[in-house]
């Protein structure tokens, strides 16, 4: 598949902050592709050097093979929907949709012929002559979404666009603009802070962080075998433990000793050698909490800890487990309920298990406290 656009090392600084810092990276022709990250980390000025409201530094941007790092704004075939939605309030939703088609000096048989399959692809053909105060905050962006795309630009810039709506809205809408991506197959850049959203509807993601790009892949890439602290601490959630390499065991796994815990089996596809520091995540939802121990299993690591914390939240409970000196997150799915089972409480004992292949050693071992501090904090900004 060829690519839509292209990224080579570019460059972009505001006084002394370096917004975005020497960024690489392509997009295939017709993908919906997602930019994600906390505020402050490069992802809206990248998308304003696509859309030509911004130039870089230094770099190069190409569409389609060809460069248009220097082309003024109006002469891409680049359109942009906002979070505002930009709508002109004086005109209906058909005129709305129009008004980019008249611009243009597109006939009026053309006109009338794109704008009536805009309005069934959004379904909002009943509504072609309302005002914009007279429709719902969704309805707006379906509008918004359809007069950017009837110009059949060649890239669609999305900025955080369903960030105005409540939840409910939210989710619906990202339903429908996955389907009318897959609809029209223009290329959509997608710009959003909620990894929910980004995860639901990208066929890929780049993660962004202090204008450096932290990794790039598939949603399931970058859930599951995330490179480095900050993508594993930023997409979902997820328990660290710092240690190093103790033994090696059955030439993949290794035995990992970590301070005032119990030692830990971990699949090593980094192939770290005895002695090696180690910086390994493993999910919530990957450990299983039982009030029994379980019977012995090979490849499974067993320990036994205090309940500290318990949180209902209605399809699984989050649980805090206090094990030596680390707390360490459980997310129990509640499959079945049984009235007359008596739940796991407060203070008691309780086994944690998982399986070695579970456990995630990151590419890059850091001594980040600090850095996971700071992702705790952006995600309590976010909630």
């Amino acid at each position: 598949m060829a690519n839509s656009l292209e990224f080579e090392a570019v460059v972009k600084g505001f006084g002394s902050v370096k917004a975005l810092d020497h960024i690489s990276f392509s997009i295939k022709k017709g993908e919906f592709f997602s930019l994600l990250g906390p505020s402050g980390c490069g992802k809206t000025t990248l998308l304003r050097l696509v859309a030509g409201f911004e130039k870089p530094d230094s770099g190069r941007i190409l569409l389609n093979g060809k460069e248009i790092t220097d082309l003024p704004a109006n002469q891409r075939p680049i359109n942009t929907v906002f979070q505002s939605y930009a709508l002109f309030p004086h005109l209906n939703v058909w005129d709305n949709i129009a008004f980019g088609l008249r611009i243009a000096k597109r006939s009026k048989a053309y006109i009338k012929k794109e704008v009536e399959a805009m309005l069934a692809l959004i379904q909002m053909e009943e509504l072609a002559y309302k005002k914009p105060d007279h429709i719902s905050g969704g309805q707006k962006q379906r509008v918004a979404i359809a007069r950017a795309l009837v110009n059949r630009p060649t890239v669609l810039l999305l900025d955080e666009p369903l960030a105005a709506l409540d939840l409910k809205l939210r989710q619906r809408m990202l339903l429908e603009l996955d389907l009318i991506h897959d609809e029209v197959g223009t290329t959509f850049l997608y710009v959003t802070h909620d990894q929910s959203e980004a995860m639901a509807v990208s066929d890929r993601i780049a993660i962004l962080n202090r204008g450096k790009l932290e990794q790039i892949g598939r949603p399931i890439e970058l859930y599951e075998a995330p490179k480095s602290s900050f993508v594993a601490a930023f997409i979902g959630d997820t328990n660290f433990l710092d240690g190093w390499v103790a033994e090696q065991k059955l030439k993949e796994y290794s035995l990992l000793s970590i301070k005032e815990f119990p030692q830990v089996l971990c699949f090593n596809d980094k192939k770290l050698s005895v002695g090696d520091p180690v910086h390994m995540s493993i999910r919530p939802e990957k450990i299983h909490i039982t009030s029994d121990k379980p019977t012995d299993k090979p490849l499974v690591n067993c320990m036994q800890g205090v309940i500290e914390e318990i949180i209902y939240q209605g399809d699984h409970t989050k649980f805090g487990v206090r094990v030596g000196t680390h707390r360490i997150i459980v997310f129990q799915q509640h499959s079945r309920f049984l009235l007359d089972e008596k739940p796991m409480t407060w203070n008691d004992k309780v086994w944690l298990w998982w399986h070695a292949d579970d456990g995630f050693i990151l590419e890059r071992y850091e001594v980040i406290k600090e850095e996971e501090s700071e992702i705790s904090s952006l995600k309590q900004e976010l909630v």
